[in-house]
């Protein structure tokens, strides 16, 4: 009888073989007697009976569904397996885990820019990634497992683009973000769209956990000003011109560059012996002023060193201090 009602039984599992998949549904005529369930890690099982969820199971390991699982079912306690008959119910895998999907604009969203005068605005593109994971299982059950057999992170991918467009231009936009310096702001900017996405998505029993910009993308002509612009700020700075240009010329070589900065560099060198000479003149002006001015002023109004009476040295005072001799 063993042997015989072995033939029936079922090994209720599954096997995940893809990474992307949050659901998949176990689908068999009816469970039969002696039948086992297994569940792995990262796996939660939901068995439902007529489209209404009779248990939710997460511990990891196999169980016999006779003695371990019915006990626990809402309406099926105390269920008899008959010799040719089983439960007709499905059992419903969740996968657990949390997911990393990477995002990029299908197309470019033209961003309102008044200081380029476009009357379509600035197109911009943008990438990065987003994590979920199933947050609520009745309302997964709800709006979608009831219908679909397998669901997957392309599912959940779909919906978020469907919306990303409308979220980067509103957050974007907000608050008078510096258009030419988005990745500055890309962490606020992606807190606000995983705020709006999460209230979205959770309708449907998944959470939006992190939502990351990695980059954002301008127009061709764009990376020509702003690279300009760039060039400009470092001419402003001869010394570093200097040094970019001779560095420059020596890695390609070039003769014209090593030319031009041959050039810069004895137009420094020659600036740099200019403002020499003029430190040394300055230098030599003050010590003459410093000198010859007191020597001046000594020389009008001093009197003899030593008393002509005496021989006394004089101590600068209008009589000797040792005859009285009048000095001055």
């Amino acid at each position: 009888m063993g042997l015989f009602s072995s033939q029936f039984s079922n090994v209720v599992e599954w096997q995940e073989y893809r990474d992307d998949v949050i659901f998949w549904k176990w689908n068999n005529d009816e469970i039969k007697k002696g039948s086992r369930l297994i569940i792995r890690q990262g796996q939660d099982a939901i068995f439902m009976y007529n489209g209404k969820v009779e248990g939710i199971f997460e511990d990891e390991g196999s169980f016999d569904i006779e003695s371990d699982i019915i006990p626990f079912l809402s309406t099926l306690k105390g269920f008899k397996f008959g010799f040719n008959s089983g439960i007709r119910a499905e059992v419903l895998f969740i996968n657990t885990k949390e997911f990393t999907v990477k995002w990029g604009t299908k197309n470019a969203i033209n961003i309102p820019a008044p200081q380029l005068n476009l009357p379509g605005g600035m197109p911009i593109r943008a990438f990065g990634t987003f994590n979920c994971k199933v947050s609520d299982r009745q309302a997964l059950i709800d709006k979608v497992a009831g219908i679909k057999q397998i669901f997957t992170v392309d599912d959940i991918k779909e919906r978020v683009l469907s919306m990303l467009d409308q979220l980067l231009m509103k957050w974007i936009t907000r608050e008078g973000k510096d258009m030419f310096n988005l990745q500055a702001n890309a962490f606020d900017i992606s807190k606000g769209i995983q705020s709006d996405l999460d209230m979205e998505i959770y309708k449907i029993g998944i959470t939006i956990t992190g939502f990351q910009i990695s980059s954002f993308s301008y127009p061709e002509e764009v990376q020509a000003m702003q690279k300009k612009a760039a060039s400009q700020s470092m001419i402003g700075d001869m010394n570093r011109y200097q040094q970019v240009a001779m560095a420059d010329s020596m890695a390609k070589g070039n003769n014209a560059g090593s030319d031009m900065a041959a050039n810069m560099a004895g137009m420094q060198m020659g600036m740099m012996m200019g403002q020499q000479m003029m430190n040394n003149m300055a230098n030599a002006m003050n010590t003459m002023n410093g000198y010859n001015a007191p020597n001046n002023n000594q020389g009008a109004g001093s009197g003899p060193k030593f008393c002509p009476n005496c021989g006394t040295p004089a101590t600068g005072s209008n009589f000797c201090g040792n005859c009285g001799y009048k000095l001055m």
